[in-house]
């Protein structure tokens, strides 16, 4: 291809991308009103299980769901609804990284719990689809994903607001190659995006009495799209005078988490996705792994709760996905039930978490036959929850 050819190409891409985030920005000026879980007649819980381990770790999820909403169940106020047509089989016979009557399915749900699925990767067999993740945060407008780590006994209380519908994430497969020798991809911040998503965070802080926010850029480097981010981070938090705010670049971030004397100091965190998306799964190895931590993706109308984890494919092929940890979906049932406003029942869970993860650990979860299965971790922590003194138990495990 000569060069002027390839360069009318390029321009042409460019200005296509350009006007459907132009589209984006002026649908988000409209907005739309919080959904109010309080006046629904019915709560429908999407779940999805997912790909690899997702259906092994998600049955175990949605046992302790339904025992702790068993009389919600029964009387209908709340309902628990299998959604089809997204398997990595599914989506690539429909050449669809989120196939229509899929996203009509998930469309009739308030809230989603989603297992891994897989994102196909050069190598493999599968069409080079979007990531399904990326989509259905897209699609549903799931602009915050949030992961809180915690670990009381090192100090750390984190609560990270990554930005989920931007960054490099939402043009991520549509880069270009200009000519074979020349590869370029995009970055996309708003002013929209950027607000909305410091404001869930300093919103936060504030309910729950937390005195400080830090942002994460790159914006001595990334001088446009983080400098944005930053710039409106610092708008919001002029809005909030009785909590601190500061900012942080990313690399600074990664390496004062593991720092001991300094990372007690961190506790609310708003970053743009791709920096969110890398930081939290370092974050979760102080909790025990990415296969403790769960995840919330927040929407005005839609919310989707999930693992941090991947579909994990290795554990399926050599035979152990019936050890999968299934903690990691378990946590982001306990905030999905957060979410839609069963407040106790998720505070009970997060107890139960702690304790047969954390701290008197009675079953060991390896992964392997040396351990005990996903099922049998899921029945420890039933059994837990039913105890009377649960809160005394855990109070007692979090003062050792």
């Amino acid at each position: 291809m000569k060069r002027q050819e390839a360069m009318e190409k390029a321009k042409e891409h460019f200005q296509r991308l350009i006007e459907e985030q132009l589209g984006r920005v002026e649908r988000m000026k409209v907005g739309e009103d919080w959904l109010d879980f309080s006046k629904q007649e019915r709560i429908i819980i999407g779940v999805v299980g997912g790909d690899g381990i997702g259906p092994y770790i998600t049955k175990e999820a949605v046992r302790v769901l339904e025992d702790l909403l068993a009389p919600e169940i029964a009387a209908g106020k709340v309902e628990l609804r299998d959604v089809p047509g997204l398997t990595i089989e599914e989506r690539a016979a429909a050449n669809n990284a989120l196939p229509d009557d899929a996203l009509k399915a998930l469309k009739e749900c308030h809230v989603i719990l989603k297992g891994p699925l897989t994102t196909p990767k050069k190598g493999d067999p599968w069409p080079n689809l979007e990531s399904a993740n990326v989509s259905m945060r897209r699609e549903l407008d799931l602009f915050a994903n949030v992961r809180p780590i915690k670990v009381p006994a090192e100090g750390i209380d984190w609560i990270f607001f990554r930005e989920n519908t931007e960054g490099e994430y939402v043009l991520g497969s549509q880069g270009i190659n200009v000519t074979p020798d020349l590869a370029v991809d995009f970055k996309v911040i708003t002013t929209q995006g950027a607000e909305r998503i410091a404001r869930l965070a300093f919103e936060y802080a504030r309910k729950n009495g937390i005195d400080k926010v830090s942002a994460v850029t790159k914006a001595n480097v990334i001088k446009t799209s983080d400098g944005k981010f930053l710039e409106v981070a610092r708008a919001v938090a002029k809005e909030y005078p009785e909590i601190q705010f500061d900012d942080w670049f990313v690399d600074i971030m990664a390496a004062k988490l593991v720092d001991e004397k300094r990372r007690k100091g961190f506790k609310v965190i708003v970053l743009p996705n791709l920096y969110g998306d890398i930081l939290t799964d370092e974050a979760a190895e102080f909790q025990g792994g990415v296969g403790t931590a769960g995840s919330a993706n927040i929407g005005k109308r839609y919310a989707m709760f999930e693992a941090i984890h991947g579909s994990a494919p290795r554990m399926v092929d050599e035979g152990r996905a019936t050890y999968a940890d299934p903690s990691s979906m378990m946590r982001a049932s306990a905030m999905l039930l957060r979410h839609i406003g069963f407040l106790e029942e998720a505070s009970r869970l997060e107890m139960a978490l702690d304790i047969c993860g954390q701290h008197e650990k009675r079953i060991a979860l390896t992964g392997r036959s040396d351990g005990a299965t996903g099922s049998e971790y899921a029945d420890y922590v039933m059994e837990t929850l039913k105890d009377p003194s649960l809160e005394q138990r855990w109070k007692g495990c979090s003062s050792e």
